[in-house]
């Protein structure tokens, strides 16, 4: 990472705290590493963003359903998923302060950085959060924090089945969390303990092309990029070689982005072949075979798995729309350019001034019927400037200002976030002028 690139990236993380996207977990403790919590501006663009997928992904497609599993789910289930033998890590641990390494990425393989310490032989850690479930300490029984969201969706599959009317190829989407008791982590929110998953997983035939299937999902992703306002130029599809890739999968890209520490992976795709659903077959005992009305025979599907990482995602985002903007005063003006689509307010409302009852109380009208359609935001705090400033820096695409012209002209200042340019709206026609712009 180069000196600029660290200083984007410190901008980024101190405008997250400062205006209340990002915090860190369990400040006033002292914190716990590797976790955030998600501010009131963070939460409505992360909602906006997992909307977006929502829509693109699962509403507008005949093909796709929905599903929200939990988080906590039965031991088996991870151990037919391969994850309790498999999903682990190889680490040293320090003889002394007991904290632990992965020796790939120790610069000194034999001290520990921290205190000086012996390491251990380099022995395997689970990733997986146990959970121990009953109020009688000695009788308990194990289950785990999921280590992935795309268990839940194999293990309900024949559910989903039996209860629509969907035909292979279909696909199931979930959005949720996912755990992992990871020892590399860092850059922010890109790796962390607890983290969000948007997943799909797109049941096929074993006979049908899936070639084919697989790239046209690869566009279908791509396009994904311009509904959230990322530049789907900059994403490197990674092709992950033979050896590299998880064994159960025949194919798997990388859909990377160039971070300010680096291009790393951002999304996502795998072919994962019918490895999971006959695993749960195996360790369940329950067919997850699909009948074809159409041919007579029964197959257990194959699956193409495309992958999101919402914390991920939303630091894309950020990255993308942060500019520094010289100004012609001199200034320099932090704004960070949203899609529309995304951002945690579409519109703030301004009177001129605070102290005047009759601008303030027109303020309110517009304020209160905009409210209505668009996420508004009331701001009557310091001067016009400063109020700018703010709202660009949160992303808010247009300002409104009320003015004494307003109260005899029925009209506004209506400023562009971009351009900054200002012009004069009718109060009649303001709600059409924004539909017309945030689409």
């Amino acid at each position: 990472m180069t000196s600029q690139d660290k200083n984007l990236m410190e901008k980024i993380v101190s405008l997250c705290k400062r205006r209340g996207f990002i915090f860190p977990g369990s400040e006033i403790y002292g914190g716990l590493a590797n976790t955030y919590d998600y501010g009131h501006l963070g939460v409505e663009l992360k909602n906006n963003i997992k909307k977006a997928w929502w829509k693109y992904f699962i509403q507008d497609r005949d093909d796709m359903v929905g599903l929200d599993g939990g988080i906590i789910s039965n031991a088996k289930i991870w151990e037919a998923s391969g994850h309790v033998s498999g999903f682990k890590d190889l680490l040293v641990e320090c003889k002394k302060c007991h904290r632990r390494f992965r020796p790939d990425k120790l610069e000194d393989a034999s001290k520990c950085p921290v205190c000086g310490g012996e390491f251990t032989e380099p022995r395997p850690f689970s990733l997986l959060f146990k959970v121990m479930i009953g109020p009688v300490e000695g009788d308990q029984t194990l289950a785990y924090l999921r280590g992935e969201t795309a268990q839940n969706i194999f293990v309900d599959y024949k559910n989903v089945l039996s209860s629509t009317n969907k035909k292979i190829p279909f696909g199931i989407g979930q959005i949720g969390k996912a755990f992992r008791n990871e020892i590399t982590t860092g850059q922010f929110i890109f790796r962390t303990l607890e983290f969000e998953i948007m997943e799909i997983e797109y049941f096929i035939n074993p006979d049908s092309d899936w070639i084919k299937i697989f790239e046209e999902w690869v566009k279908y992703i791509h396009n994904f990029a311009d509904i959230i306002g990322l530049d789907k130029k900059k994403l490197f599809d990674h092709e992950i070689p033979d050896g590299e890739r998880a064994f159960y999968s025949k194919r798997t890209i990388d859909m990377e982005y160039p971070f300010p520490f680096g291009k790393d992976e951002l999304w996502a795709i795998a072919y994962r072949t019918d490895y999971d659903l006959s695993r749960h077959q195996k360790y369940s005992g329950v067919s997850m075979e699909y009948f074809d009305e159409q041919t007579g025979k029964r197959f257990i599907p194959h699956v193409i798995e495309p992958t999101f990482g919402v914390d991920r995602t939303f630091l894309a985002v950020m990255v993308e729309a942060y500019n520094e903007e010289q100004l012609e005063n001199g200034e320099t003006r932090i704004v960070l350019k949203l899609n529309p689509n995304i951002a945690p307010y579409k519109v703030a409302v301004f009177p001129l001034l605070a102290n005047k009852e009759n601008l303030v109380g027109k303020a309110r009208e517009i304020y209160t019927d905009l409210k209505k359609q668009f996420p508004t935001f009331w701001d009557d705090r310091g001067n016009i400037g400063k109020r700018y400033r703010y709202q660009d820096e949160i992303g808010t695409p247009y300002c409104i200002t009320i003015d004494f012209d307003s109260l005899g002209n029925n009209d506004v200042t209506v400023r562009n976030r971009d351009s900054m340019k200002q012009e004069r709206v009718s109060i009649s026609a303001l709600e059409d002028y924004l539909k017309e712009r945030l689409k």
